[in-house]
């Protein structure tokens, strides 16, 4: 995994093999983030980065200038690549482990950006769940995006708060407001 932008771009991240992950490609990160930064000033956001995994989105994030990211992921081994990742480099992001469904019932604070990177083979009514919880606590800010990514066997534009959604190869991005 590669950080493509910023502070730290082109710097080469290796996590361990045995992380349960599949981590964003380059190419789709990269328009991604061309999106992020056409609508948003990135420095000014407050991130919440669920089923983080590797922690990819959040370096590039934090590379480009935020300072308010939170990672959630259930599983230790990513918690500890992503608290020791952030420490060598300096980022400001927060790991948390914890279920994504419990967190988003938990937390009371809001961000501007709130990425899901669910498994892919996650059953669609579950993909369904994280717009629903987010919308329903009140989790995004005014103007904020919620972006899950899947992969084309899902869909999710028939829910509500829908916006639009991109396509990067087998990546697909969709965004809630």
């Amino acid at each position: 995994m590669r950080i493509i932008s910023g502070k730290y771009k082109g710097k080469r991240l290796l996590a361990p093999k045995k992380l349960p992950v599949r981590p964003t490609t380059d190419f789709a990160k990269e328009g991604l983030f061309n999106i992020l930064e056409n609508h948003f000033y990135l420095q000014d956001l407050i991130v919440t980065d669920l089923f983080a995994g590797t922690g990819n989105i959040s370096y590039e994030f934090a590379s480009r200038g935020t300072t308010r990211i939170t990672c959630v992921d259930a599983h230790p081994g990513c918690i500890q690549f992503i608290y020791r990742t952030a420490e060598s480099l300096n980022f400001p992001i927060r790991a948390i482990k914890s279920d994504v469904f419990r967190f988003l019932d938990k937390v009371k604070s809001g961000s501007d950006i709130i990425f899901a990177d669910p498994p892919y083979d996650l059953p669609e009514e579950e993909f369904a769940r994280i717009p629903r919880i987010v919308f329903e606590n009140g989790l995004l800010e005014d103007d904020g995006f919620l972006i899950v990514e899947h992969s084309r066997h899902t869909r999710m534009d028939h829910l509500p708060r829908f916006a639009f959604e991109k396509k990067y190869g087998n990546c697909i991005f969709s965004f809630f407001e």
